[in-house]
């Protein structure tokens, strides 16, 4: 691949930072920064330029899945397989996050590297194949560019009903390249426990809710999270359960009578739902507290994992600089698309430990490998 090309791949990301799609469920400077769809017009452009085949899959108002193919002359394709990163971002609280910048061969910007980085260098490796006498004779390539991956995945959701099993389903995240074949599910709850009011001056009249709630979360951990802790998975490490927000009572001089909190309880595979209110309700039970549970995603994100064995996440492993089988701690598009029974790894170019952070970058060298990697994986498919 000549210079020329990497520059159009920086160009591609860099235009695509500098159009905001924030996602709705987030705050942005304006309305103008909410949703998907004037990255969905680019890249619609831009492979249409190409010849590729483009289709809109309606997912919510203003708020389209792009479905792009390359589709190989002469019948039914034997293989098919998908390239699924997502168009939507955090929220942008600085204009500046939306100016990409160049510095010691890092790119800057929100979506940088979460999921820009693998939307660029993926529609323009699906470009440049079907432009390549290597390109597949008999597989098709889908790049599906979702909606709503930072929320509640609805996108990916909609999609896996629309096109149906894949060979191979490649989900762009920043892996730094690596090919990840398992991560963590994802429950958020709000819990709260419930007392009973009376004047401030006599709380012996009450039920302090606030002193309820703090003797469970005393018991969650002391008892729960070090019982986490001896819960093992070989990618994925031991589950988690944080808790991130908690609120009760409305004054001073008055007893609470409701004390809640927000936690986030990331799973492993076998881990259900309905395993965690079990075992949160036990510790509640031998407290003598009842607990009210509400789902604040009211989504299913089940953990992932793929067999490393299966032969065409095998293929893929072994063309990546690093091909064990992997696992990350956060949830993605991956466990979605994968209930339909189509083999899933997660793979893109940069880190996530620069995901959602205020100087968000996606180092130039990880866009490149990323992108020559994929036209690599193309080149090999019948």
């Amino acid at each position: 691949m000549n210079e020329d090309k990497y520059q159009t791949l920086v160009r591609v990301l860099s235009d695509l930072i500098s159009i905001p799609s924030v996602n709705p469920a987030f705050k942005g400077r304006s309305e103008s920064d909410f949703g998907e769809k004037k990255v969905s017009d680019y890249l619609e452009l831009l492979a249409k330029k190409a010849g590729l085949d483009v289709e809109r899959q309606p997912v919510l108002p203003e708020r389209d899945n792009l479905i792009v193919r390359y589709t190989p002359e002469g019948g039914s394709p034997r293989k098919r397989i998908l390239l699924a990163p997502h168009l939507d971002t955090v929220s942008v609280e600085d204009e500046d996050q939306t100016v990409p910048k160049i510095e010691e061969s890092k790119l800057y910007g929100r979506g940088a590297c979460d999921t820009k980085g693998s939307v660029a260098a993926m529609i323009m490796s699906l470009i440049n194949i079907s432009k390549s006498p290597r390109r597949p004779q008999s597989t098709e390539i889908i790049f599906a560019g979702l909606v709503d991956e930072e929320n509640k995945q609805l996108g990916s959701r909609a999609l896996v009903d629309h096109i149906g099993k894949v060979d191979l389903a490649i989900i762009g995240e920043p892996t730094l390249c690596r090919g990840i074949t398992a991560h963590k599910g994802n429950l958020w709850h709000r819990i709260s426990v419930n007392g009973r009011s009376a004047h401030g001056a006599k709380p012996h009249l009450g039920d302090n809710a606030i002193t309820k709630m703090s003797r469970f979360i005393n018991a969650v951990e002391q008892k729960y999270q070090p019982a986490l802790k001896k819960k093992n998975h070989p990618l994925l490490g031991n589950p988690t359960l944080n808790i991130g927000m908690i609120q009760g009572g409305f004054q001073s001089n008055i007893v609470p009578n409701q004390c809640s909190i927000e936690v986030d309880r990331r799973t492993l595979p076998g881990e259900t739902e309905t395993s965690f209110m079990d075992e949160l309700n036990q510790i509640a039970d031998s407290l003598s507290i009842e607990l009210e549970w509400f789902d604040s995603k009211k989504v299913d994100c089940p953990p992932m994992e793929s067999d490393p064995e299966d032969p065409h996440i095998k293929q893929f492993l072994e063309m990546t600089r690093d091909p064990r089988a992997q696992g990350v701690s956060y949830f993605c598009d991956a466990a979605v698309i994968q209930q339909n029974g189509s083999p899933c790894i997660v793979f893109g170019p940069g880190d996530i430990s620069q995901a959602h952070t205020d100087n968000e970058w996606i180092h130039l060298d990880s866009l490149n490998e990323a992108h020559d990697l994929l036209m690599s994986y193309f080149s090999k498919l019948p």
